[in-house]
């Protein structure tokens, strides 16, 4: 919840004229609702996709505040984050509600972005892959292999959002690596190879190289860093092939 129109504009000012394209990298902004059409007509011609921070389970009806997968595909948004990590504990977002949103997502021909992640006391206790496959399980249940190519996965450590902590690269890599692991049982080895799995959780310009270095590692989800458009031009530029 950052930014308003004229925040954005300016954000679009600064960053826009130099990293609107890189070979080899897939640059996606995700503003919040009251954002998005003013980001999509300035991203018109530009091969920076949009994306929406949530939808609604339902196309519509009587829920009041709440903003469909057909409305946001509807101002330009290609992309859609289900499950983050704020949904889950803030407001109060289960399994089966974000398998929901998944679905309804899917079927405004969006592609979403399904976030998994454990909090620090799960960790603790030794449940880190118990609690990411189980919202891999639900999330994904009645997604078929085709489909799953349109469905983007993002593990988010809870105790690395918003504090400043960052998971290191191994342990990063570990938990990407046995959701690569879990997709390839779940469907097959190669939708695992073509499933592309972001880290999210403090990336910034001082640790994105190197956390974009490790194999299971395809991409980022900003968070902080990215409201500043100049750190944000530094990720970005990490994630440049060499």
């Amino acid at each position: 919840m950052h930014k308003t129109v004229a925040e954005t504009e300016a954000f679009l000012d600064a960053f826009l004229p130099s990293r609107s394209e890189i070979p080899g990298v897939e640059i996606l902004l995700i503003p919040p609702f009251t954002n998005l059409e003013t980001a999509h007509r300035r991203l018109a011609g530009s091969p920076i996709r949009l994306g929406a921070q949530d939808v609604h389970a339902e196309s519509s009806g009587a829920f009041t505040g709440s903003v469909s997968a057909e409305m946001v595909a509807g101002v330009g948004c290609r992309h859609v984050l289900v499950g983050h990590s704020e949904r889950r504990p803030v407001f109060g977002d289960a399994n089966d509600t974000v398998h929901r949103k998944l679905i309804a997502a899917l079927r405004a021909k969006l592609e979403p972005i399904l976030c998994v992640g454990e909090t620090i006391e799960q960790r603790r206790g030794g449940e880190t892959t118990a609690i990411v496959e189980q919202q891999l399980s639900t999330g994904l249940d009645e997604v078929d292999r085709a489909t799953m190519a349109k469905i983007v996965i993002a593990y988010e450590p809870v105790w690395a959002i918003g504090t400043g902590e960052t998971a290191t690269p191994e342990q990063a890599q570990e938990a990407c690596a046995g959701i690569r692991a879990w997709v390839a049982q779940w469907f097959d080895a190669p939708t695992a190879e073509g499933s592309l799995i972001l880290y999210g959780g403090s990336v910034k310009p001082s640790n994105a190289a190197e956390l974009l270095a490790e194999p299971d590692i395809d991409g980022a989800l900003v968070g902080g860093a990215s409201l500043d458009p100049e750190a944000f031009r530094a990720i970005v530029d990490a994630a440049e092939p060499q």
